[in-house]
């Protein structure tokens, strides 16, 4: 059944459960004759991996991926990629009390009126566990970019607010999201939310974030004025993503209470010839189509629903009940989030990447 795949030229295919033997993804549409290794992906995948900190889920997954197929010789050779990341650190017995209970906030009801059946072990393929797969295609996305344009593109990510408390935009350092552990660029918000998310963990609650991710070094051109706009489906891939509830683009839903005046992003001439923007409230993208500007991407993420305050529920049977949910949770899904949100733009870029180049033959 259709629902596990993502992209058009450039796309992947996730595969496995939370508490299985293992996950992985396979990768369709990348050209030959690019470099791709096993330590390439990794680097993505170490950022994501959970155990990091106090502040993530304490499962302990080295997330050690191997190449299965694609790859000959240090370069990919035009077919599937397969990659697969085993699964090493299971705990299904945490689980075994909301077995036909539901989780309030969570999936579980959802699933099993659709399918009938449901992996109650960590959610199974509702988990987040999955966009381990995403961070691995990403890497791949990356890959793609950089070999096709010739240079490298820059695709940062950062949490940019935690639950109520959001960043300083004036203390903005990009140095700064690698050397705390909330992926935060202003390092006194960074200290501060330590304090604040103690506080939530403690208390065996959560609290939800906002992630930006920001892309440069993206040439004008890429996307269709319709169905097929580049922010639409920007907005689809993050929507995809475990737990995030809202999308915006450049000033988002901010661009509401600006003056036409104030919203568009005015030009002068470049000395190359091509236009210099004195603004970026569109986000990079115009009618779908991407200016040559950072391309910038907000998504909102809800707090995580397996929680340690007892909540009101029902069970399979319709019963009503009460439920702890036991094991290892974030307290902020959305800090791990980020080299998420990070990915899965490297792939709709490297999709429409690639689109441009079948229609026009560059790009």
């Amino acid at each position: 059944m259709a629902g596990n795949s993502f992209g058009t030229l450039f796309r992947f295919t996730s595969w496995g459960e939370s508490h299985g033997p293992a996950i992985g993804v396979v990768v369709d549409g990348v050209p030959p004759r690019l470099p791709l290794a096993e330590a390439d992906i990794q680097a993505f995948l170490d950022r994501r991996r959970p155990g990091q900190s106090k502040y993530t889920t304490q499962r302990r997954e080295p997330d050690t991926v191997r190449i299965l197929s694609g790859v000959f010789e240090g370069v990919t050779t035009g077919t599937p990629i397969a990659l697969q990341i085993e699964n090493q650190d299971q705990r299904s017995k945490d689980y075994s009390d909301i077995a036909t209970r539901f989780r309030p906030g969570h999936a579980d009801y959802t699933y099993w009126k659709k399918y009938g059946v449901r992996d109650y072990r960590g959610g199974g393929r509702s988990s987040a566990r999955e966009t381990a797969c995403r961070v691995a295609a990403g890497a791949v996305a990356r890959t793609v970019l950089s070999g096709l344009l010739g240079r490298a593109v820059a695709i940062r990510g950062a949490l940019v607010q935690m639950g109520p408390h959001g960043i300083d935009r004036a203390g903005w350092d990009w140095a700064a999201v690698d050397a705390n552990p909330f992926f935060c660029p202003d390092p006194q918000a960074a200290e501060a939310w330590a304090g604040y998310l103690d506080e939530v963990r403690k208390a065996g609650s959560s609290v939800g974030a906002v992630i930006e991710v920001v892309a440069s070094g993206i040439p004008a051109g890429l996307g269709d004025p319709l169905y097929d706009k580049l922010d639409g489906d920007l907005a689809r891939a993050m929507m995809t993503i475990n737990a995030v509830k809202g999308v915006e683009i450049g000033e988002g839903f901010a661009a509401a209470a600006l003056r036409g005046e104030d919203n568009a992003d005015e030009m002068r001439a470049g000395p190359d010839g091509e236009p210099v923007f004195l603004a970026n409230h569109a986000g990079g993208i115009l009618g779908g189509i991407s200016t040559g500007q950072d391309i910038v991407v907000r998504f909102a993420v809800k707090p995580t629903s397996s929680i340690l305050t007892p909540r009101r529920t029902v069970d399979v049977h319709g019963r009503e009940s009460e439920i702890v949910t036991k094991g290892r949770h974030d307290p902020c899904v959305g800090i791990r989030a980020v080299p998420v949100g990070e990915a899965m733009m490297a792939c709709v870029l490297a999709d429409h990447l690639l689109r441009q180049r079948a229609l026009t033959g560059a790009g």
